[in-house]
């Protein structure tokens, strides 16, 4: 068994230093992290701890897994490698041409690519009406709402 865990299920309120103390009765904890949003800052829901062996680790999971911390049961178990994930295209900021929120070139916008349209793309296209597509007031045939 390696000496990284995961830890699942943690309340929202549990911070680092909190896994810490958890898992410190166990050995020594070299590392603990909980994972947070980018965006709010707000904790994911689990983390990882590295404590400082295979045996102490192994101790760590048979005394924290299924245990109660914050009323929530943890999960706890050795961590396991990253799985490779494909690389994105489309949506938001899209690429050339699969469309998503942004676009690529001028094909693009909301879920358009090419000319197809959607919302801000394409030389056809803009906001697509269920009712039909009288054209633009103004003339133009560039993308928009």
């Amino acid at each position: 068994m390696g000496n990284k865990l995961y830890v699942g299920n943690l309340p929202y309120t549990v911070r680092d230093n909190d896994l810490q103390q958890a898992f410190g009765e166990f050995g020594l904890v070299t590392s603990a992290k909980v994972m947070m949003e980018r965006d709010t800052g707000r904790s994911k829901g689990f983390g990882f701890v590295e404590m400082g062996s295979d045996a102490e680790a192994q101790a760590a999971v048979e005394g924290m897994n299924g245990q109660s911390l914050g009323g929530r049961s943890l999960v706890v178990n050795e961590a396991r490698p990253m799985e490779p994930r494909p690389p994105r295209t489309g949506g938001f900021g899209g690429g050339r041409s699969e469309g998503g929120f942004g676009g690529g070139r001028s094909e693009g916008g909301f879920g358009g690519g090419r000319r197809e349209g959607g919302f801000g793309g394409g030389s056809e296209g803009g906001f697509r009406s269920p009712y039909g597509n009288p054209g633009r007031r103004d003339g133009g045939n560039r993308g928009g709402y």
